[in-house]
């Protein structure tokens, strides 16, 4: 159940959808919180190079390769999210903990990413540039806020209650 959520929510990618509303760093955060050891980290890159494959193969607009700068950092501030997935492993009050892990994975996208954006010389390499590259991200921030928290809302949402219907099945008594 695990892999196809992640499966699932790498699809939609592919499909129609505003900027930066993406599922990538939800899965991030998810495989942090359920995923032990290097797997954790491998999830969110693996997701995200299969699909820019894909969206560079079927030529998508947004997706695929570009400046190879902006792309690691676009890849580093996706794997940000993992260890904040494992600061909210524990299961107490996971539903108030996997929206603020997902607010901080955001801000952490933002911020890496965008530093990537203004050292692979968009902006001029300067305090103003470095300054221009934030403020013009802005928009997309609000973007990715919102693909993250609705993406981790339904990934952390269907696994638990997956889990939960699935304890409910084995602790009913089976009808003759």
């Amino acid at each position: 159940m695990f892999y196809l959520l992640i499966i699932a929510a790498a699809a939609t990618r592919l499909f129609p959808h505003p900027p930066n509303v993406a599922c990538i760093g939800a899965i991030g955060l998810f495989a942090g919180c359920y995923l032990s050891g290097r797997r954790a980290y491998l999830v969110p890159v693996a997701t995200l190079l299969l699909s820019d494959i894909a969206g560079q193969l079927l030529r998508i607009p947004g997706m695929g390769f570009y400046n190879p700068l902006t792309m690691l950092a676009v890849y580093l501030g996706v794997v940000a999210a993992v260890p904040v997935g494992r600061l909210i492993a524990s299961r107490k009050s996971l539903w108030l903990k996997a929206p603020a892990g997902s607010l901080v994975a955001s801000t952490a996208f933002f911020v890496i990413s965008n530093f990537g954006v203004w050292m692979s010389g968009w902006y001029t390499l300067s305090l103003a540039g470095l300054i221009a590259c934030y403020v013009n991200a802005i928009p997309f921030y609000g973007y990715t806020l919102v693909g993250d928290l609705a993406f981790t809302g339904v990934l952390f949402g269907s696994y638990e209650l997956s889990k939960y219907m699935a304890a409910s099945k084995a602790a009913s008594p089976q009808a003759a």
